[in-house]
């Protein structure tokens, strides 16, 4: 297999079209959404706005960005920001590791409210990246048992072996 060079710079993080290098994209402005941790990038405002129910943020604004001309260029290279008013794929299991996307898979607003709730608790930010792992394990093992059973649709059938845990 030939290393081919990246014509794009990320993909979309709702409809997953690709940002092309030196494009316009856009962050949420409330920095759960855009921190290092879960890189939101989106190719347009709707893109951006689709994402608003799940993130139950208040004020959220899509603040325009341009991705860098280079894969290479570093983040402080980017075009200033303006910001405009507002109104969770994974590769195949037979992909190498490295293609599969290691995005948080918790709803981090979710998970501390029902934490708060529960133990009137605070919940660390990297518990996040914690339980993504072990939800990419019990995925994984799910993928498996469907992938046994000759389908291609991972049912909740295939997550059995939790209530044996």
């Amino acid at each position: 297999m030939e290393n081919t060079p990246q014509t794009f710079w990320r993909k979309c993080s709702s409809c997953k079209k690709p940002i092309a290098l030196g494009a316009r994209y856009y962050v949420c402005s409330v920095s759960t959404c855009n921190g290092q941790r879960t890189g939101y990038v989106f190719c347009d405002v709707p893109c951006f706005e689709r994402h608003l129910p799940a993130a139950r943020h208040k004020d959220a604004g899509a603040v325009e960005k341009t991705a860098p001309k280079t894969p290479e260029a570093p983040v402080e290279q980017r075009a200033p920001a303006r910001v405009f008013a507002s109104t969770p794929t994974a590769a195949p299991a037979s992909s190498p590791k490295s293609q599969i996307p290691k995005e948080v898979l918790v709803i981090a607003s979710r998970l501390k409210d029902y934490i708060q709730a529960r133990a009137d608790y605070n919940t660390s930010a990297s518990v996040m990246d914690v339980l993504s792992e072990h939800l990419r394990v019990v995925c994984d093992r799910a993928i498996d048992n469907a992938r046994a059973e000759g389908r291609k649709t991972v049912m909740d059938r295939d997550f059995a072996f939790l209530k044996n845990s």
